[in-house]
């Protein structure tokens, strides 16, 4: 039975899998990690493996808690990987998108696929039909963009994401929330249309926090999958447990 955790700029998911199946999954703040994991650990007393991404700190408690009920991988550049990394800088590829590529190359083998996530940032991941991570691009995501508003700004308030959003904005906040929710969605809907057409039979993912306020919005044909990145770091764990 396999942990995962994956350690993100907000949230913290952990998830149990047994024989590829999705158990449990649980939310929560980087504060309740220690209690999150002693629950985890008392329903599910068969974890004899597990996994950790982190994009941020980790932290040492946690992981030395893990340590001392299973084995475990910390996932980093170095961790064999279950497809062929291409990218130009290896070693600066971020974990949450090495899992998201293994993910891919587990749920779509021999196709190319595009993984958006939605999340702090906007991410683009594309693994080609040879099972070749070729790199992809990075934007800001929903909050980063409500926050930079109101950051370099003095009279631009913080909002929270709406999903009913019109085109044309008739106060500052619907303004604002027109640029942020139509301006990514316009973004994700270009990005896909280049790169279908550089490639056939493309696969597009999207995952992530925001995934479900931008999907309904897309004109582009998508999958979307709230434990994409999750299957990824499970088949990850499972490659490396029989190395």
């Amino acid at each position: 039975m396999n942990l995962v955790v994956d350690i993100g700029n907000t949230l913290i998911k952990m998830a149990v899998f047994q024989e590829g199946k999705l158990l449990k999954k649980k939310m929560g703040l980087r504060q309740d990690l220690l209690k999150n994991l002693e629950e985890i650990f008392t329903t599910y007393p068969q974890i004899d493996h597990a996994i950790v991404s982190s994009v941020a700190k980790t932290a040492s408690k946690a992981i030395q808690k893990i340590e001392e009920r299973c084995k475990l991988f910390l996932l980093d550049q170095q961790l064999p990987q279950v497809f062929l990394n291409k990218y130009a800088t290896p070693l600066t590829l971020g974990q949450d998108r090495i899992a998201l590529a293994s993910a891919a190359s587990l749920s779509y083998p021999n196709q190319n696929v595009l993984v958006i996530d939605a999340g702090t940032c906007i991410t683009y991941d594309f693994l080609n039909a040879n099972n070749e991570y070729l790199g992809g691009a990075i934007s800001p995501g929903l909050q980063m963009r409500y926050k930079a508003m109101h950051t370099f700004t003095d009279r631009l308030p913080l909002l929270e994401p709406e999903e009913e959003v019109t085109l044309v904005g008739n106060s500052t906040k619907n303004s604002m929330h027109a640029g942020v929710i139509l301006g990514i969605t316009g973004e994700i809907d270009q990005m896909i249309t280049a790169y279908r057409a550089q490639n056939k039979d493309l696969t597009v993912i999207l995952t992530g926090g925001d995934a479900q306020i931008l999907c309904k919005r897309l004109k582009n044909s998508i999958f979307a999958n709230s434990n994409f990145l999750l299957e990824g770091l499970n088949y990850i764990l499972e490659f490396n447990k029989s190395q």
